[in-house]
């Protein structure tokens, strides 16, 4: 009797400890994938060749796993790459180039604390969501040489300068 006891003790604290970890893992947002959800695209070939081809370490940040297709992602999320978004069409958001791959500064989803760009005339489209606190500039060098393999098919034109 006193075994039996003993024995759900120990299995009731065993249920207990194993539940407060999942709580703890819940609540530190210790998953690289929170919030993020693979784009419709998210299947293509490159997709998969852009996202296991992505770098260990990114802006400061080093690489988290994902289990999500097409997802890379570094740091606390400081930086998200999707592949397989919708290409942008047309647009007068400012567009860029970086190593011979054109960029486009999405408006419409950047705020003070983010900032959001996606390729422009390749299909799988990439977008990549920067943190407010990581530099671009570097980070966005590593991830052309990555998207370029994509064949770009046109050629993006920003706003006109004044």
């Amino acid at each position: 009797m006193i075994l039996r006891s003993r024995l759900a003790l120990t299995a009731g604290a065993g249920v207990l400890v194993a539940g407060a970890g999942l709580a703890a893992h819940l609540l530190t947002g210790d998953d690289a994938d929170a919030g993020i959800r693979a784009a419709k695209g998210a299947g293509a070939p490159y997709c998969k060749r852009i996202a296991d081809g992505a770098p260990a370490s990114l802006g400061g940040h080093s690489r988290r796993d994902s289990s999500l297709a097409g997802v890379a992602v570094w740091g606390d999320q400081a930086i998200v790459l999707r592949c397989g978004v919708t290409p942008p069409g047309p647009t007068g958001d400012p567009c860029f180039a970086v190593d011979g791959v054109d960029w486009v500064y999405d408006e419409a989803q950047s705020t003070d604390g983010r900032k959001v760009v996606v390729t422009y005339g390749r299909t799988p489209a990439t977008q990549v969501v920067f943190d407010g606190s990581t530099g671009t500039d570097a980070a966005l060098v590593d991830l052309s040489r990555l998207v370029a393999p994509v064949r770009q098919t046109s050629r993006c034109l920003g706003k006109a300068s004044g």
